[in-house]
This record gives C-alpha cells, structure tokens and sequence, in this order.
C-alpha cells in the first residue's frame, strides 16, 4: 500500500460527511460535515461539497478517496446508490489520479447513530454530525479490509473526462451529472 491518508465520504442528499485518517491508514477520524450544493453548477464549475473535498484530498496528499455505496440489505441498489455513483463520478474526475473506490456502506449510518447514541449525544444533536461519524464508519471498515487484504476494497471509479482548468467555484467538471464508471479491479 502506499503511504497516505485516506478519505471517506457519506453522501447525502443533504449533507455530506467527510472523514480522513492518519498517513499510514490506521485510525479513521471526523473532518466535517458538509452542506450538499444541489445546484446544477455552471459549465466547468464544480458543485461546491466537491470543490471541498477535493481540497481536503490535495491538503492532505490523500492516497485514496472512498465513497460510500449505499445498498439495500438484499445487495441491490437503488437511487441513492446511483446518487453516490454520480457523485464518485464528479469527484474522481476533480481529484484524478488520486484513486476514488466506491465500497458498500450497509448500515453504516445506523452504526453511527448507535455510537452516537452510545457515546452521550442526544438524537436531536445527531443530526449535525451522523454524516461525519458514517463517514468514519465507512473509512474504519475500508482501512480495516486494507490491512487484512493488503489491497484497497470496493470498486474503482474511473474518471470519464480529463480534468479542466478551475473554474470560479475551484472546479473543473461541466456536467456533475455525469458519472465515472467503475471497475471491480484492485489497484
């Protein structure tokens, strides 16, 4: 594996949480969460959230971003999982060459929520922060499968347009409709 933090993103229609861990990819920790620009964003402009977590991933030399993949218990995905999709989509392609991996996050907001819950917060105040600790679930659980595997988990998101010039919003996709497409290769 190579040296780097790692970063984890909760996409929510509303929010986004956001969490990174150490260098070597050992501790899954909250970063933020963010407010999701719904906006179709300006030819060449990224949608807001994205511009920010891609300057998270260049802050912190990321060796890797993994999105969250919402799935029903049954395996199957629905519109959230083709949401997530997209947004993996926009955000390996503001990030490129830096690797985006989509990996399945059953669960993991409940998770959050028990741990929350566990750790004091009352259930009105989760709400503020349930996206980061997702996010920290997520990371955990993908750091976690690195380690016993010696490879990174879940499926890679390819870029489908090179990279543009930033534009006003500190962006470079066009259309954030339009998705990568992945594949179930390891690096």
């Amino acid at each position: 594996m190579v040296r780097g933090a790692r970063l984890a993103v909760d996409v929510g229609s509303v929010r986004v949480g956001l969490a990174a861990s150490d260098p070597d990819g050992l501790v899954a920790t909250p970063v933020a969460t963010l407010a999701r620009d719904t906006r179709r964003p300006a030819p060449r402009d990224l949608p807001l959230d994205v511009a920010q977590v891609a300057a998270e991933v260049a802050e912190r030399s990321a060796a890797a971003v993994y999105v969250g993949l919402p799935r029903h218990l049954s395996g199957a995905e629905g519109a959230a999982a083709e949401a997530a999709r997209a947004y993996a989509g926009t955000l390996a392609t503001a990030v490129a060459p830096v690797p985006v991996r989509l990996v399945d996050e059953r669960m993991s907001t409940v998770s959050a929520h028990q741990a929350l819950h566990a750790s004091g917060r009352s259930g009105r105040r989760h709400r503020a922060v349930v996206d980061q600790a997702a996010a920290v679930v997520i990371l955990q659980t993908a750091l976690d499968a690195e380690r016993s595997s010696g490879r990174r988990p879940g499926e890679r998101v390819t870029a489908t347009r090179p990279q543009v010039a930033p534009g006003p919003r500190q962006g470079g996709l066009g259309d954030a409709g339009q998705a990568g497409h992945t594949e179930g290769t390891a690096e």
